[in-house]
């Protein structure tokens, strides 16, 4: 078993208070999200968009292993996740993977099959009880 910590802190109403997001490995470390960060512009962070870096990452991460197990190695696989919050809701609906892989020697139908199995068993896919999509381009 592989444990990884993140702690928040809030202080304050939701609306107007504010928080900051801390990680173990201390690459997050008293980053600030607050209200605004969430539903405006404001700087500092929020859960989607951590969602978001932690979908697209580990998607990547496991579309290489699974095109290593079929012989194939990727020059680059650029992956950006777009994880959708409904206020109305008040739950993460979507997310997104938008993907532009190079990868020398396969064929488009052999990286569609890999991609949409990376897509499937990614640890973070399994994690989320939403919609997910793919749109893999190979370039």
């Amino acid at each position: 078993m592989i444990n990884r910590k993140a702690t928040a802190v809030w202080k304050g109403t939701g609306k107007e208070g504010a928080g900051t997001i801390s990680t173990q490995s201390t690459v997050l470390e008293n980053t600030q999200y607050s209200f605004n960060t969430r539903f405006a512009e404001g700087k500092g962070t929020n859960p989607e968009e951590l969602i978001a870096a932690a979908h697209a990452g580990c998607f990547a991460m496991k579309l290489s292993f699974e095109l290593n197990a079929e012989g194939f190695t990727a020059d680059e696989l650029n992956a950006t996740a777009t994880v959708s919050l409904d206020p109305s809701k008040g739950q993460v609906v979507k997310s997104a993977i938008e993907l532009k892989a190079s990868v020398p020697d396969i064929s488009a139908e052999q990286f569609a099959t890999i991609a949409e199995k990376a897509k499937k068993e990614c640890p973070i896919s399994q994690l989320l009880n939403a919609e997910i999509t793919l749109n893999a381009e190979l370039v």
